[in-house]
């Protein structure tokens, strides 16, 4: 784990797109396995060692989010970020700078599931001293 790194999990958003199941919750809640998505999010970022995490949460849904991780099985400090409106990955970030410092940190979108373990990404943005690391998936229809 690389010393003093962050994790900025972006649960912000209004759904739209994944309309009509996001109408009564957060598409990051929405259950694969009787587990919401975010959580095996925060199972990711727990398993690479990082305990600070911001969750950048809309207006329209953060209290739903807060609720999904007040529990914190993780035992990680969470540290939750309005972003008043959805207005892109960069501006997340932006948003988050109070938060984020000057510290490296992983970005991990709150409605995304990987479907691997993230230490080896995490080891070679350590190693390589890159600026950044973008992990991709190529889907046959996206």
């Amino acid at each position: 784990m690389i010393q003093n790194m962050k994790a900025l999990v972006l649960a912000g958003g209004k759904g739209t797109r994944l309309r009509p199941l996001t109408y009564t919750m957060a598409k990051q809640l929405i259950p694969v396995a009787n587990q919401p998505i975010i959580h095996y999010v925060m199972d990711q970022i727990a398993d690479v060692g990082i305990r600070e995490v911001g969750v950048i949460i809309s207006p329209e849904t953060g209290q739903q989010i807060r609720e999904s991780l007040a529990h914190n099985p993780w035992g990680m400090d969470l540290t939750f970020i309005l972003q008043a409106e959805p207005r892109g990955l960069a501006h997340a970030v932006q948003t988050a700078q109070d938060f984020l410092k000057d510290a490296p940190f992983l970005m991990y979108l709150g409605d995304n599931l990987v479907g691997q373990d993230l230490k080896g990404f995490v080891e070679q943005f350590r190693s390589s001293r890159a600026a950044g690391l973008i992990l991709l998936k190529e889907v046959e229809d996206p």
